[in-house]
């Protein structure tokens, strides 16, 4: 949890994150967690507690009891932010155009490689802020440095995949790798990238890699987080690699 004055959020700067549990939980337990939450919560002057679940996709077994709990308590259904599933077992047929581009990439002599020197974190990102100023005016939540740094406490679960023309890095995606799912945390292209399908070749490459370990792919949210307003070129985009709509929702209980 973290606090943001009057508010307690499970996790303000994270997309998800409510209670982690193992095989042990059962129903009247997560009643227990939420009535000693809402306890600290009403002892510490908090009015209310937005709760962020764990999309299913990320369950080893059905935990679905904080929904429950959630309802039970009075809570309310705030916000859902829409994500991109792609179910790596049984993947829905790309279509014409999207293979296009993958086969236009391989003849333009795009190559996809997996670095992991600190100047491919940091051009990486240089190129992923270069997409968000012009069309979000945002900026990646994370440096060049501290994704080096993180891939490096994480070598196995952390991966930069990018896409390589003429030796310059022109698109790529950080991925998240957890047991049953990899998730594109950052996917960027320059505009020769995006004429000739760099990231498409990319992401046809993790999918390809990943496709006989883990169960999905997470594209992650084309909603502005927890506002009703979708993206739907850039949703259209992921759904183009075979995937469906599944959701993060995000729960608020008024004290």
């Amino acid at each position: 949890m973290s606090e943001h004055g009057d508010i307690l959020i499970s996790h303000g700067g994270l997309t998800y994150g409510g209670f982690i549990s193992d095989v042990k939980m059962k129903q009247h337990i997560i009643m227990d967690c939420f009535k000693r939450l809402i306890e600290y919560a009403n002892e510490n002057g908090f009015k209310i507690i937005r709760y962020k679940c764990v999309p299913h996709i990320y369950h080893n077994q059905p935990a679905e009891e904080d929904r429950f709990a959630l309802f039970a308590c009075g809570a309310k259904l705030d916000a859902v932010d829409v994500s991109t599933y792609v179910n790596l077992t049984s993947p829905l047929k790309m279509p014409k155009g999207r293979k296009a581009q993958i086969s236009r990439a391989k003849r333009e002599g795009v190559v996809i490689e997996e670095l992991t020197g600190l100047e491919d974190f940091k051009k990486f990102i240089n190129l992923e802020n270069e997409v968000l100023i012009q069309r979000h005016d945002a900026h990646a939540v994370h440096t060049g440095e501290e994704l080096k740094l993180l891939h490096d406490r994480l070598p196995e679960n952390i991966h930069l995949f990018a896409a390589l023309k003429d030796g310059n890095l022109i698109a790529g995606t950080v991925v998240y790798e957890y047991e049953q799912v990899v998730h594109t945390q950052y996917m960027a292209a320059n505009d020769e990238a995006r004429i000739i399908g760099a990231l498409d070749l990319a992401i046809a490459m993790v999918i390809e890699k990943y496709k006989n370990t883990k169960k999905w792919l997470d594209f992650g949210i084309s909603t502005e987080h927890g506002k009703v307003y979708l993206n739907e070129g850039l949703c259209s985009q992921k759904e183009g690699f075979g995937g469906r709509t599944g959701v993060y929702e995000i729960w608020e209980l008024k004290l």
